[in-house]
């Protein structure tokens, strides 16, 4: 991504499920996720979101607006 772009991403929440389709998942924080992608991006926003499946069970997400510096 050039400078100045925004990246959105979405991601399961810190306490999200811990597995998914029967595979392990990674969970993350919009903070954490900022760190993870490294010092080029900047976190703008993080937002929570709950999701439930077609079962009726809840999953939490995180999605993180970043602008690559």
């Amino acid at each position: 991504m050039r400078p100045g772009a925004t990246l959105i991403v979405a991601t399961f929440a810190p306490d999200g499920p811990v597995r998914c389709s029967g595979l392990e998942v990674v969970r993350y924080s919009p903070a954490e996720l900022a760190r993870e992608l490294g010092a080029e991006f900047e976190l703008v926003r993080g937002l929570e979101d709950v999701h439930r499946t077609p079962a009726g069970v809840e999953q939490r997400f995180i999605w993180a607006v970043l602008n690559r510096i």
